[in-house]
């Protein structure tokens, strides 16, 4: 059943943070993580003229969002802290609109236009409006007692894709997105192996070996978790990586189920497209990787941003028949970039919501579109698809709203990796972490050490029900006071 979107107007955005540690170093890149700010973004809104206040959370990573070499850690979560402050005050001032969506638009615009005049790389100021537009879209979901995936159901949050990818109008998200009626009630976790992981237990030294009650290596989560799907992670250095992949291969053969998948995430490290496919030769030459290479699902933004939608990248597909499936992650900045995406033969893109939920949602819908309205030769859907990848999101609020949203897109191998890079919710309120454990029993289970809340792995899955039943993932009132507001 349709529902005519409620009238929204943001009245206030107040912005609070805290510091998380990892349990273990976070190697992806050029960037090494051992801590860094988390945010809370909270929306004072009026929801068809009533009062309502939603929640938005995230990492604050360092390089991620822009993968310059001669910036510091310090200088770039200064320049994500103006970027999020910047999109809170200009929601302040934009005014209502029809509907949440409405409202996410007048934004999203005005903080890309304020971007390009501070020459902020696109995806970089986008993270702002993302977690305004989540916040907004919990206050929402919160004001009309819907899910996220009713809400987006039944056109509640007045998405209008032909705004957003012209070939799509008059469609709506019901029309393309079949598991919205009935959003994924778990996902199989997509495991990360970082470039300085661990893969068994005897390559963890001593002094390094922790006890806080979940696994280290690769061989200990594999068991722990019975993880199936992996990620791993490479570095642009062909023979490096081809080494690396020749480490990883034995373990997951030995250790992980026979139909194990794993995707490549190469985090823009390869700087031209003829080198990464020099990567791929070297990797289909080497006889002992065969079998491994057939447990391949994708690969994940080799390239750089500035070459990655390239021309020169579309010549070399277009003569390159056996390629592998490849997808955009950190080249997904902006609203028309699925579309040129798929024009230069990119098998899709992935979701995560520091990227966007309507763009997230709107993608997907393209994706879709194109592989109803395109068959193969044949017959059958051509290869087009969309991943699930992660910021190294932790509950309360980051996790169950990104979760939410990969059930309602139907996606149903997604990464995650806070739990292993974070020890659970240990780094927040114990007033909060009891909350997550009795609201959210499904998801999170009392660490046996610590007795903090860590996310619960069964086979290789985790559960949404308690995720899909909340208004936006997160199924209770978190009181930021507990943390420090930032001004």
């Amino acid at each position: 059943m349709t529902t005519i979107p409620a009238p929204v107007r943001i009245r206030r955005c107040r912005l609070y943070e805290t510091r998380l540690e990892t349990r273990l170093p976070f190697r992806y890149g050029i960037a090494t993580v051992t801590d860094l700010p988390h945010v809370f973004v909270r929306v004072e809104a009026d929801v068809d003229g009533r009062p309502s206040v939603g929640l938005a959370a995230d990492h604050l990573p360092p390089k991620w969002f822009t993968k310059n070499p001669a910036t510091s850690p310090d200088a770039d979560i200064a320049e994500l802290w103006m970027v999020v402050k910047n999109a809170a005050r200009l929601a302040e001032g934009i005014g209502g609109g029809d509907s949440v969506f409405a409202v996410w638009r007048k934004l999203y615009d005005a903080q890309a236009a304020w971007g390009a005049g501070e020459n902020l790389a696109p995806l970089l100021s986008g993270f702002g409006t993302s977690l305004v537009e989540r916040a907004l879209i919990d206050a929402f979901c919160r004001a009309t007692g819907r899910t996220f995936a009713q809400a987006l159901h039944t056109g509640a949050l007045g998405v209008r894709l032909g705004e957003l990818h012209p070939e799509l109008t008059g469609q709506a998200p019901a029309d393309l997105l079949p598991s919205l009626a009935a959003p994924l009630p778990r996902v199989v976790v997509r495991h990360t192996v970082g470039l300085s992981d661990p893969l068994r237990d005897e390559d963890i030294a001593p002094d390094a070996r922790l006890a806080d009650g979940l696994p280290q290596s690769l061989v200990e989560a594999v068991e722990v978790y019975g993880l199936r799907h992996f990620k791993l992670k490479v570095s642009g250095d062909p023979a490096r990586d081809v080494d690396r992949l020749r480490a990883v291969a034995p373990v997951l053969a030995r250790h992980a189920p026979p139909d194990y998948a794993f995707s490549l995430d190469g985090n823009e490290g390869y700087k031209t497209p003829q080198a990464f496919k020099e990567f791929w030769d070297d990797l289909s030459a080497a006889p002992d990787l065969q079998d491994f290479r057939g447990h391949l699902l994708f690969v994940e933004q080799p390239l750089h941003r500035d070459v990655a939608l390239s021309d020169e990248f579309g010549a070399l597909n277009a003569g390159w028949p056996d390629r592998p499936p490849v997808i955009i992650d950190e080249s997904d900045a902006e609203i028309e970039s699925l579309a040129r995406a798929l024009s230069l033969g990119y098998a899709g893109t992935s979701h995560k919501n520091c990227k966007g939920v309507f763009k997230g949602v709107a993608n997907a819908c393209l994706i879709a579109y194109r592989r109803r309205s395109s068959p193969a030769p044949g017959g059958g859907a051509p290869a087009l698809m969309m991943s699930g990848e992660d910021l190294s999101n932790v509950g309360p609020v980051s996790l169950q709203q990104d979760l939410a949203v990969q059930a309602a897109l139907g996606i149903s191998s997604v990464e995650r990796n806070g739990q292993h890079y974070f020890a659970g919710l240990s780094g927040f309120p114990a007033a909060i972490q009891a909350q997550a454990l009795a609201r959210h029993p499904d998801l999170y289970h009392a660490n046996p050490v610590g007795g903090w809340p860590t996310m619960t792995i069964t086979d290789g899955q985790a559960s949404l029900a308690s995720v899909n039943a909340a208004p936006f993932g997160t199924d209770f009132t978190l009181d930021t006071t507990l943390f420090s507001e930032a001004v």
